[in-house]
């Protein structure tokens, strides 16, 4: 595979989903009406989202040295993802991640992800060609502080775009690692535990986000309760509403924002466009079950007309790159 346009550093997971009427009592079973496997994590989901954009992506995370770990690399490589700088951890079983789906839209995850899945500094280390190759980086703020901080540091210093997706449970570090961050998203459970704040309505949003500015990132996105998204660069901002039916998976819809946004500003696109394409990834792919990022560009299109930011003439390749404005 050619140099990655973005790296993604994050969680690799066999994610199975079944749909059935309802849980069965203790001692009893229940059929399964319908299932589906896929590719599945939130490093992987981003990068899989990326791919479909039509951006070279390379995935970092880890994977066990079980006959699953096979099937999902194999997976990863039909969605265009390079897996050069995947881990392949002796003595672990690869992730899994099963969604219960029942009748009423009622939806139960159960996981299992051990210890031993999660990136280290020496993973981080191998991976170093990758990440100060791509143009973008994208860390999952969930793994341990010491490899996210190893990657940054990485990233920073090759002068490569360090997008941050949440913060480490781990919080000593959090200064130096803003400080290294490009890009900052958090869902409204790490910005309120970031900042300190309640961050239910866009106009809280907006003024935590204005002190997140100024301890290093230069855009920040914000969720913002039922007001949506709030994104904030320099002097401006802009709040983007949610999707307007009910969500079935909402996970699935922050790693295709996270993604989006990603992609557009990595084509150069402005932040205000960025953030209509980030916001319109998210609405197209809340609506299905699993999290598998959906970013057609006939969905695309129309989400990005709900939001009033205008679609750009169609390039002769990367069919869905048209909507950043950008090339």
């Amino acid at each position: 595979m050619d140099t990655a346009e973005v790296a993604v550093a994050g969680q690799i997971a066999r994610s199975l989903v079944l749909d059935l009427a309802g849980l069965p009592p203790a001692g009893d079973s229940a059929a399964v009406r319908h299932q589906q496997e896929t590719l599945g994590g939130k490093g992987a989901n981003i990068a899989v989202a990326l791919s479909r954009l039509g951006a070279a992506v390379s995935l970092i995370g880890v994977v066990g040295d079980d006959c699953v770990a096979g099937a999902a690399l194999d997976r990863a490589h039909a969605d265009g993802i390079d897996t050069t700088a995947v881990v392949r951890r002796p003595g672990h079983g690869t992730g899994l991640i099963v969604e219960l789906r029942t009748d009423g839209g009622h939806r139960r995850q159960i996981e299992h992800l051990s210890d031993g899945l999660l990136l280290t500094e020496a993973d981080i280390l191998a991976a170093t060609p990758v990440l100060t190759s791509a143009s973008s980086v994208i860390l999952h703020g969930r793994q341990p502080v010491g490899a996210v901080l190893a990657a940054a540091r990485t990233a920073k210093a090759a002068r490569r775009r360090v997008v941050l997706e949440g913060i480490p449970g781990e919080q000593s570090s959090t200064t130096e690692l803003l400080a290294l961050t490009d890009v900052l998203r958090l869902d409204q459970h790490d910005g309120e535990l970031l900042t300190g704040r309640r961050l239910d309505s866009a106009e809280a949003a907006a003024l935590a986000g204005r002190d997140l500015l100024r301890r290093g990132p230069g855009l920040v996105a914000l969720a913002a309760g039922e007001d949506g998204n709030v994104f904030l660069w320099e002097d401006e901002h802009v709040i983007l509403p949610l999707a307007i039916r009910d969500p079935v998976h909402t996970t699935g819809g922050e790693d295709a924002l996270v993604a989006a946004l990603t992609f557009a500003l990595t084509r150069g696109a402005d932040p205000r466009k960025a953030a209509a394409l980030a916001v319109a990834a998210s609405a197209t792919t809340v609506f299905h079950p699993g999290g598998r990022p959906s970013v057609s560009p006939v969905a695309l299109g129309a989400h990005l007309v709900e939001l009033s930011i205008p679609a750009q003439p169609s390039p002769p390749h990367h069919a869905e790159a048209d909507y950043t404005g950008s090339h």
